[in-house]
């Protein structure tokens, strides 16, 4: 099995490892709603919309972050993007609070773009054939390393203050940047990339099977992530403590990291949209678990089935929007998965919340059947694609290096070739990403990284992106 991850770029393993070291320390977005009602004073209504202020930032960041890339380099918009989040990460804490209305998007912005160049820098330099690992690769490092950020960043919290977990995460997205430029040197001028023959509208519109995946993800990353708002609360109300919450989450995590490689490796030959239609299908059954009770063993099979849901979807459908995007446009595509894979950051909340108030019967019930349509949808467009032929993007085997990154001659003009030995290195977000947007509920995480009685409030997730557990929570 382990075989079938050598075809990886050295390059790609470099990536993983940066994206792991920082998300150990990108732990400052876990901690922002309490950090805005104790240290700043702010109430909790005003610390809800701050932090949805922010999370608009973050989807609009994932939404648009490979679109810079496509035009001026996946290399110079990484390390624009890691900059500027740094840089204001370490201002926050000094800024009055009437400028966090306006610092706090900018850096949540940042992030998102950070994690979809992340992306796209993946998509062009894996090869096709190992494609998906790679993208599984990327996944378990940021997974990995939020694992270990949650509690650290709750350990910095208790012996200092929060602001100092501000500072060190900026400190550390302005080195990774640092390291990223000294090890990513200009190599000269480089062919400017073919004009684009289409428009991404137009390319899109080639590429049915991509836009209803796209599609199915939006609305499948919505009842996802009900996972960090109204379940909570549902547990809550049932008489359920938070530690049976952390706990269920602690398994949750350890399945994604053990399996998560693995699953990658096992199913690489299976048509991508069948995989990614089923996951949506797991998820969807196991929110319909919680229609026949309550109790801590249907609540440990439900989250089981979200997460191997988790496992099968995510990754595959990262790497078929890759596999079929075109070459002039592999960012653009890459921020569009990125962006619709964290519309539930904000969408979730507020959407379940209000559901889950007026009609609580009816909430589960309705993730069901959206995420099962959801995949139901993806499995017919693999169907349909898969008997007529399907549009396939990216470079030509020609234009590889052996490395798999595309060559010079046909580099973007950021230059960013992927040199053998020479990692792409930045302050990535975890799949899914840190997010703002993800409000904990009045009182938030204590020092010690414990949820608040009774969970999370309707109006607020823990900002999870791609994890599954409260210490992994970010992307997506």
């Amino acid at each position: 099995m382990l075989g079938t991850f050598k075809g990886i770029p050295r390059a790609v393993w470099m990536l993983a490892f940066g994206i792991f070291f920082n998300a150990v320390v990108a732990f400052t977005f876990l901690y922002l709603f309490v950090y805005l009602t104790d240290e700043r004073g702010l109430t909790v209504p005003q610390a809800g919309v701050l932090s949805g202020i922010g999370g608009i930032g973050l989807v609009a960041g994932n939404f648009t972050g490979g679109w810079f890339g496509d035009r001026f380099g996946h290399r110079r918009a990484l390390l624009c993007a890691a900059v500027l989040s740094g840089a204001t990460l370490v201002l926050l804490p000094l800024i009055p609070v009437a400028a966090l209305y306006g610092l706090l998007p900018l850096c949540n912005y940042a992030q998102g773009a950070v994690r979809a160049c992340n992306s796209a820098l993946v998509a062009v330099t894996v090869p096709d054939a190992v494609r998906r690992q790679g993208f599984a690769v990327m996944r378990a490092a940021s997974n990995a390393g939020f694992t270990v950020g949650a509690p650290l960043g709750a350990l910095v919290a208790g012996s200092f203050s929060y602001t100092a977990i501000f500072v060190a995460d900026g400190v550390g997205t302005l080195l990774f940047a640092l390291y990223a430029a000294r090890v990513l040197p200009a190599r000269g001028r480089t062919r400017q990339s073919a004009p684009a023959e289409h428009g991404v509208w137009r390319e899109l519109r080639a590429r049915p099977a991509v836009v209803v995946l796209l599609v199915a993800s939006f609305f499948a990353d919505i009842v996802y992530r009900q996972l960090f708002s109204t379940f909570p609360v549902f547990l809550g109300d049932h008489g359920h403590t938070t530690q049976v919450y952390g706990w269920l989450f602690a398994i949750n995590g350890g399945v994604i990291l053990l399996l998560e490689l693995p699953a990658a490796a096992v199913l690489r030959k299976r048509s991508p949209l069948a995989i990614v239609g089923i996951g949506l299908m797991l998820v969807g059954l196991g929110y319909g678990l919680l229609m026949l009770g309550s109790g801590i063993a249907i609540a440990a099979a439900m989250l089981m089935l979200l997460t191997f849901g988790e496992i099968l979807y995510k990754t595959p459908a990262n790497a078929y929007v890759a596999d079929q995007a075109p070459a002039h446009a592999q960012g653009t595509f890459q921020s569009l998965y990125a962006g619709v894979s964290v519309s539930g950051v904000v969408l979730a909340p507020p959407l379940g919340g209000a559901l889950y108030a007026a009609a609580p019967g009816l909430l589960w019930p309705l993730c069901t059947g959206v995420a099962v349509l959801a995949g139901a949808a993806v499995v017919g467009a693999g169907r349909l694609s898969a008997g007529r032929g399907h549009v396939g993007g990216g470079a030509a085997a020609g234009d590889r290096l052996s490395g798999g990154g595309v060559a010079a001659e046909g580099a973007s003009p950021g230059g960013d070739v992927p040199v053998e030995g020479g990692p792409y290195v930045g302050g990535a977000l975890p799949e899914g990403g840190p997010s703002a947007g993800g409000a904990l509920p009045e009182g938030g995480l204590s020092a010690g990284g414990a949820l608040p009685k009774g969970g999370l409030s309707a109006g607020g997730a823990l900002p999870e992106g791609e994890t599954g557990s409260p210490a992994r929570a970010a992307a997506g």
